[in-house]
């Protein structure tokens, strides 16, 4: 193969991967959030979670990407491994989709495909109708990429020596499991390496049973990617990635050991070389499917037994408080106000997270406390909700006055939540850019931290405990977070004057002060309720 067929045949793939890209992406732009939303809500059990998984691959061409987001619920805590395994499954169905269009061979459409395309999306003032030209346009570089593969290997065909090489897998189809493997290993797609398949079949240089067994190890090789995502996140979301190895590797397996009578089948599909890997790429997945699908159980506790660990998401939903419990107003009280409490320690959790982002950050734990103030907010509709349900019961005055405290109780802790990812967002920046703080200003940050951090874990015990002492401790110590927010800002203005502090840096310390100094507030908030203290002038409250 010449200098240029190689370059040729680069530059095709580039196109081919560019364009089915493009048109993934097109859709799922048009479809916005909802494939998301759709693989939350259509998982509740194994057989929709495979309908939808075929049908989200389907849609943006990469069962890579469909695995990589299920991986994503999984860490978040939205999808279990049960729920992930259909639609991981799926995924591998969905992505015979492209294998299916190349059979088809519109590569006559491709440039026609591409003008149009570039047109709607260039001069389209419709967000969807430029959607729609992305697709169009990906459609087209698609194929016109498998077009100009076909050319660069065309050469091939003449060339005992490579026709000498590909029939050796026939020979020995292990060997074509590793080639298929690695190369989709490195290239990052399974549906790019079946597309060469078929391109080489186009040609003429590869037969059904030399493109059967690098096929199967194509769809091992796609688990590289979901395989890497998985690096850094919880035990679930690992065992999810292995779970879609897991599939493919026994998938393999029963195939190479009916491969003679899988091959017999495929022939009889269809007369055209280029239809039949794409009718073998499509049933290897179905039937797969079909065979495992029953063991899903199996299969889970296979790779929950390959990596061992307690499962670190956060948990969702509500524990304590139950709708049947309305008609009981202080027991129902009772439970909210350890629902609220649990709403606090996720808030704490989180506040302590960001300072320690702020002075070394890491994208890992970034991503687990955004996933924590997720949760604080689902608790706070979720109370606030059945609080409202609540308050239309016949309460007495106490009971009223510690419902209208829940309230506002609630309110004051998912405020602290925002001030969290506030500081995060902080600290996300200041490690974006890199700016430098000096010793003397991060013992600062890092004492009125620990100040506010204190006072708040302080209220929330105090009002989930309802505990009066606790509560007179931090109020003494706002007084305390109140003087080191003016002491901190005066030290700042010192430094400034002083050249010793970089202006960027300096707006950061100050946003981080305000923030911290908002957090005491609400921790006061919460105390106030227990005492029946008015901030502003520190009396007792009048009802």
């Amino acid at each position: 193969m010449t200098l240029d067929s190689s370059l040729t045949l680069i530059g095709g793939l580039g196109l081919f991967i560019y364009g089915m890209k493009l048109m993934g992406e097109g859709l799922e732009r048009a479809a916005g959030d909802r494939l998301r939303a759709i693989l939350e809500l259509f998982t509740r059990n194994r057989i929709l979670g495979v309908l939808t998984g075929t049908l989200v691959t389907s849609i943006i061409q990469s069962s890579s990407a469909t695995t990589v987001m299920v991986i994503g619920l999984v860490n978040a805590g939205l999808m279990d491994l049960l729920q992930a395994i259909g639609v991981i499954m799926g995924a591998n169905i969905g992505t015979t989709v492209t294998a299916q269009l190349i059979a088809f061979r519109l590569t006559k459409a491709a440039l026609p495909a591409i003008g149009v395309g570039t047109a709607l999306h260039l001069f389209s003032k419709s967000k969807k109708q430029k959607f729609l030209g992305q697709v169009v346009l990906g459609f087209g570089l698609l194929f016109f990429g498998m077009q100009t593969m076909e050319v660069a290997l065309k050469p091939l065909a003449a060339m005992p020596e490579f026709i000498n090489f590909m029939a050796n897998f026939g020979k020995t189809p292990v060997l074509g499991v590793l080639a298929g493997f690695l190369t989709t290993g490195i290239v990052q797609s399974s549906s790019a390496t079946i597309g060469i398949l078929q391109a080489l079949a186009g040609q003429g240089i590869v037969d059904i049973s030399i493109a059967l067994p690098i096929l199967f190890g194509d769809n091992i090789g796609t688990c590289v990617t979901a395989m890497l995502a998985s690096i850094g996140t919880n035990v679930t979301a690992r065992r999810a990635a292995l779970l879609h190895l897991t599939f493919n590797v026994i998938g393999t397996v029963i195939f190479m050991l009916i491969l003679p009578l899988f091959q017999t089948f495929i022939v009889h599909t269809s007369s055209d070389p280029v239809r039949q890997i794409a009718n073998a790429h499509t049933f290897f997945n179905v039937i797969n499917t079909i065979i495992q699908l029953p063991f899903a159980v199996l299969l889970v506790n296979l790779v929950i037994f390959l990596i061992p660990g307690k499962p670190d998401v956060v948990e969702r939903g509500t524990k304590y408080i139950d709708d049947r419990l309305l008609d009981r107003p202080s027991i129902a009280l009772s439970q909210a106000k350890k629902e609220i409490g649990r709403m606090g320690e996720l808030a704490l959790e989180n506040l302590k997270e960001s300072i320690k982002l702020f002075m070394n950050y890491n994208e890992k734990e970034a991503q687990t406390l955004r996933e924590r103030e997720v949760v604080i907010n689902e608790l706070a509709r979720e109370n606030i909700r059945y609080l409202s349900l609540l308050s239309q019961k016949p309460l007495g005055s106490d009971e009223s006055r510690a419902l209208a405290d829940m309230i506002n109780a609630i309110n004051d802790i998912e405020r602290v939540g925002d001030h969290d990812i506030n500081l995060l967002e902080l600290a996300e920046y200041k490690d974006d850019h890199r700016l430098p703080f000096s010793k003397e200003a991060l013992k600062e940050l890092s004492e009125m931290a620990s100040e506010v951090e204190e006072s708040f874990s302080l209220a929330v015990k105090a009002f989930v405990e309802s505990d009066m002492n606790l509560a007179a401790r931090v109020i003494q110590n706002e007084d305390r977070i109140d003087q080191m927010d003016l002491k901190l800002r005066d030290n700042h203005i010192k430094r400034i004057n002083g050249g010793k502090c970089n202006p960027s840096s300096g707006v950061i310390y100050l946003d981080i002060i305000s923030n911290l100094e908002r957090i005491g507030d609400h921790a006061f908030n919460l105390a106030s309720y227990i005492l029946k203290v008015d901030k502003n002038y520190k009396r007792p409250i009048v009802w």
